[in-house]
């Protein structure tokens, strides 16, 4: 009897790591960093002898390479194919790079897409510009294809890294309301609700976090950004509008600190 007991023992001991062993390589499919042929880099220059010294370098990397000439076109481009990584000059016509850049932060469906600047243009000011537009990266013309290439994949494993971290959080379900982040879609029951973008950002940021409170400075810094000057109650006008169109009062406020969405 013992010996049939411990033979049990080791059968189940075994199934436990082979279960074990099978989570643990599904775990590292999970996290595997996507290929280079998985990635879409939009490259935007005026110039057409850069345009193509680029995307040959890229293409060498097995980068899918879209290409403009323009900061227009760049734009609609980048609707169509949801882009990994944009590339801009900041010396374009049309609409130049800065402008490009500040336009394409306010495209939802963007709102993943890293942008880097590739530009002659090297003074500090315009460095400043860049990163204010809401660029990741900015770099300075000429430079050597393998220490740009080296530049591109550092920034696209911020991305890959920021995806696996975001894949399970754009759904957000808390008590009769989902919250679809992708989508830019609130629903509550069986109805849709319609939000402006602050709307919908504030109320993502307080449903990430359930009965958390959220201070004030971090609602500001989070929804509108350190750079941007709004009202003392702006905040205050947002968490009105909320209550009025979902119709629940579940934002509460904590006096002297800030807001939190209780469940």
């Amino acid at each position: 009897m013992l010996i049939m007991s411990m033979k049990r023992n080791l059968q189940i001991i075994a199934k436990q790591n082979n279960a074990y062993l099978y989570a643990l390589k599904i775990h590292k499919n999970f996290v595997i960093k996507m290929k280079n042929e998985d990635y879409k880099i939009l490259l935007v220059d005026d110039e057409p002898d850069i345009l193509e010294f680029i995307s040959y370098n890229l293409r060498k990397e097995n980068y899918q390479v879209y290409t403009n000439d323009n900061g227009l076109d760049a734009i609609e481009t980048a609707k169509k194919i949801h882009p990994h990584l944009i590339i801009l000059d900041v010396m374009m016509p049309e609409m130049d790079g800065m402008e490009t850049c500040a336009e394409l932060k306010k495209i939802p469906s963007l709102n993943n897409s890293i942008i880097m600047f590739l530009t002659a243009r090297s003074e500090d000011y315009s460095q400043l510009a860049g990163f204010e537009a809401g660029a990741a990266d900015y770099v300075s013309k000429p430079i050597k294809p393998s220490l740009l290439i080296s530049r591109i994949k550092a920034l696209l494993r911020r991305y890959s890294s920021n995806d696996r971290q975001q894949d399970e959080k754009q759904t957000i379900e808390v008590g009769n309301l989902i919250i679809d982040k992708e989508r830019y879609i609130v629903i509550k029951g069986d109805s849709e609700v319609v939000l402006p973008k602050k709307e919908f950002e504030l109320l993502s940021l307080l449903t990430t976090k359930p009965n958390k409170v959220f201070s004030r400075e971090e609602i500001f810094s989070k929804v509108w950004g350190n750079n941007v000057i709004v009202g003392d109650r702006t905040i205050d006008v947002h968490v009105r509008k909320l209550r009025e169109k979902i119709g629940i009062e579940s934002i509460k406020t904590v006096k002297g600190v800030g807001y939190k969405f209780e469940i």
